[in-house]
């Protein structure tokens, strides 16, 4: 470890986590840390709980015991409507943009829980000349080599565009962990670039990512370390190039090479 990683206050701290359904252990005590300005990978098998993971995390289910702390604030009680205010933000594998509002309108709906007083939310951004939060949308479209895109509905956008798009919304909720439920499914070659470019530059702007991804090459592209799960329990833990080496974890999710 260096002296520069050794200084990074942890953003994320997961902690004894466990999590039962109907008796079946999900996840069982599970524990780890994701510095800031890093990005960590949940994998796994289907079934291994990296979903269930992430549901904790962001408040959809109930920890059964265990901690969840988020730039060391305990979180693991606090109702989900209140995360993002911590600092913690979400984006899922199927994208819930809304189709029939454009690009720029998306990115303000995403603002909305920076609202701090009635008076914001009754000051309509069309109405006032080079809103704010407008500014901070298109600086975040340009940023990420979107812009020309701000007018657009999105529903006819391709995948890749809005997958993209939807990644920008998350940052302007203002958290600074995002948890990224397989940002590169069903991109092709060209779009998994342009989002590893994005992941990249947030990373340098301190952002901390925690991502669940089934493209080993996009993981060991985008990610410092990974956590191997399997039937909720963690296997391994590491850069990939190191945990793909363990044999629990070639059986498990990479597969084992036959002997000759």
């Amino acid at each position: 470890m260096t002296a520069k990683s050794a200084q990074r206050s942890v953003a994320l701290s997961i902690t004894g986590l466990s999590k039962s359904f109907a008796g079946v252990r999900a996840i069982d005590n599970l524990s780890f840390e994701v510095p800031e300005g890093r990005a960590v990978a949940l994998i796994g098998p289907n079934g291994a709980g990296k979903t269930t993971v992430f549901n904790m995390v962001s408040g959809v289910y109930p920890v059964d015991c265990g901690t969840i702390a988020v730039n060391g604030v305990d979180v693991t009680h606090m109702p989900s409507r209140k995360r993002i205010a911590a600092g913690v933000a979400r984006s899922f594998q199927n994208i819930r943009l809304m189709a029939h509002l454009s690009v720029l309108d998306n990115l303000l709906v995403g603002q909305h829980r920076r609202n701090a007083s009635i008076a914001a939310m009754l000051t309509p951004y069309r109405l006032v000349p080079s809103h704010r939060w407008k500014r901070e949308a298109l600086q975040a479209l340009a940023e990420s080599g979107l812009e020309a895109y701000a007018k657009e509905n999105v529903g006819a956008l391709p995948y890749g565009v809005r997958k993209r798009i939807d990644l920008v919304r998350a940052t302007l909720a203002g958290a600074n962990v995002l948890m990224l439920d397989e940002p590169a499914a069903g991109l092709n070659p060209t779009e998994t670039n342009a989002l590893r470019g994005d992941l990249q530059a947030l990373k340098a702007r301190g952002l901390t990512l925690l991502v669940v991804e089934h493209d080993m090459h996009f993981v060991d592209s985008v990610c410092e370390n990974v956590v191997v799960l399997n039937f909720g329990q963690k296997i391994a833990e590491g850069p990939l190039s190191t945990v793909r080496q363990d044999r629990l974890v070639r059986e498990a999710y990479l597969g084992v090479e036959e002997e000759a």
